[in-house]
């Protein structure tokens, strides 16, 4: 366990040490919640297409749940149980290396990553949903990128992502197998036809993504 903490912790210094002012900056937008809104919109809308409106309120009903569940196990039940010191912590022997963005430090622990599980757990359920490899890609990049944010802005050990993406992929599939057995046992429940071609939806979600890239450049 020493040798694993050992080399997290050199690798986190190493990745955090890649820095500068402009993607200080892209990072800092890009792990914000608010420039996103644009993307979960078109997801929102690209769900609706493919479900319909009525069966779009149970998605959401789901995707709220997968949310929830990352938030609390993350957030509250094995974060305080561990108690590892995020590496800007000013309690944390290592934080004086630390390269932070805008001041920001976080709370005093991070592990395991809130944003890594909500992220990769909102993109597999997606990626589940659409079953369309274009679509999959791009959700667990912009999964990817998310979690990388957070170690350039020095708050979070990449074991921190690792553990929280995979807390947020299992919670999502869990959810999404767990909800489809349930509708199997429903025949009367509106039919799950697509209602759009694929292809114009994925490319909406990525003109979405790269505007907000764009926007989060500036």
């Amino acid at each position: 366990m020493e040798t694993l903490l050992q080399a997290d912790n050199d690798l986190f210094l190493t990745l955090n040490g890649f820095n500068s002012p402009w993607l200080d900056q892209f990072m800092w937008y890009f792990s914000g919640k608010f420039v996103w809104i644009f993307l979960y919109a078109a997801i929102l809308v690209a769900i609706s297409l493919k479900y319909g409106w009525r069966r779009t309120f149970y998605i959401v009903l789901l995707i709220a749940l997968i949310i929830t569940l990352c938030d609390q196990t993350c957030g509250h039940w094995v974060r305080n149980a561990i108690g590892r010191l995020r590496p800007s912590n000013p309690d944390n022997p290592i934080s004086g290396m630390v390269h932070i963005v805008n001041g920001y430090r976080g709370g005093p622990y991070g592990f395991p990553s809130c944003h890594a599980a909500n992220t990769f757990g909102l993109a597999v359920f997606v990626s589940l949903l659409f079953r369309h490899s274009s679509l999959t890609i791009l959700m667990l990049l912009w999964a990817l990128v998310t979690s990388w944010s957070r170690i350039v802005l020095g708050v979070h050990y990449p074991g921190d992502l690792l553990v929280g993406a995979c807390i947020g992929t299992l919670i999502a599939v869990i959810v999404y197998y767990g909800a489809r057995n349930i509708y199997r046992r429903f025949p009367h429940l509106p039919s799950l036809n697509m209602h759009m071609p694929s292809y114009i939806i994925n490319t909406t979600l990525l003109s979405i993504v790269a505007l907000m890239a764009i926007v989060a450049c500036f």
